[in-house]
């Protein structure tokens, strides 16, 4: 097992590297640079060219990405071209929220989605699983941006609820933190549990099929027993892969609910640099993002050994 994590965290180089260099190479090719977008409309030739020069952009395109990965090998992610802040204290301040935010709408697909995924697969073909499914077909179809802003409407017009817009830290008010969280955890759970439930009915049914299954219940298991001690451990593995790369992806993917919200978060950061063409700060947090998403990955193959013993690393 040591060998196989020391082995994977040493792929991990050549993909991070891989990212820095496509994130660097694509913000350079967007339309209009970071000095005609600071100037606006009093931008000039020989202004844009005094800009540039002083935050190092005149130089080959080659030299500037060299010093950028130079300093994040170092630990030093830059300072940010409009506020002047060095870049990697924000993102870890940012990233406590996104990660609460992860977390809590995990929690909440989970406690959704496992439990009506389970029920679908034992009463297959009945009523319970047409709803089922019809549940987790919307939740898969409706965008995370489109239910904000209908529950929004539907909160501030029928109840007269306004979402709080001043963020509150986790540790200095709890319950006005989970009171500012809940809603948009809520709606990117619910998002994540359309295909979390599809994916522990598929699983589940996959399993109960099977031989083993029928020894178990000949043998005098109950269902209780078959279902959740035998089946449902053996469902895991396609359910936990599906439940890794969703993690990974809310982590980078919570931007628009995050604006929406107005919850100071990663993907707040990063949108907001992407307009400013604040290029340390988008390359920064896109790397932050990628480097988190990968060892996500990394640590849900080593779930599969803890859920099925016969996977060894070894």
């Amino acid at each position: 097992m040591k060998n196989y994590i020391i082995r994977r965290i040493l792929q991990l180089i050549p993909v991070l590297l891989g990212i820095s260099i496509a994130i660097f190479a694509v913000l350079r090719m967007i339309p209009g640079g970071f000095a005609s977008g600071m100037l606006g409309i009093d931008a000039t030739p020989e202004l844009i060219a005094q800009v540039n020069a002083r935050y190092g952009l005149d130089q080959p395109a080659v030299t500037q990405y060299f010093q950028w990965i130079g300093g994040v090998l170092r630990g030093d992610f830059g300072q940010s071209f409009r506020s002047g802040a060095e870049i990697l204290p924000e993102i870890l301040t940012r990233f406590q929220v996104t990660l609460e935010l992860t977390i809590l709408a995990a929690v909440i697909s989970w406690v959704i989605a496992l439990p009506l995924g389970i029920l679908a697969a034992v009463k297959r073909n009945k009523l319970v699983d047409r709803v089922v499914r019809v549940v987790a077909l919307l939740g898969v179809s409706v965008p995370g941006f489109a239910l904000s802003i209908l529950i929004i409407l539907v909160l501030s017009l029928a109840f007269n609820y306004y979402p709080p817009l001043n963020y509150v830290g986790l540790f200095e008010d709890p319950l006005r933190n989970l009171e500012i969280m809940f809603l948009p955890a809520l709606i990117l759970g619910t998002s994540m549990a359309g295909s979390v439930m599809r994916m522990t009915r598929s699983s589940v049914l996959e399993v109960l099929r099977q031989d083993f299954i029928k020894t178990v219940r000949a043998k005098g298991a109950s269902e209780r027993v078959a279902i959740f001690k035998h089946a449902l451990r053996n469902a895991m593995i396609p359910i936990v892969t599906l439940i890794g790369l969703q993690m990974g992806s809310l982590l980078g993917g919570a931007v628009v609910v995050e604006q929406i919200f107005s919850l100071p978060g990663l993907g707040q950061m990063t949108l907001t640099g992407i307009n400013n063409r604040d290029y340390p700060v988008v390359q920064g947090c896109v790397l932050f993002i990628a480097f988190v998403y990968v060892l996500v990955n990394l640590v849900v193959d080593l779930l599969y050994a803890y859920i099925d013993p016969r996977i060894s690393y070894d």
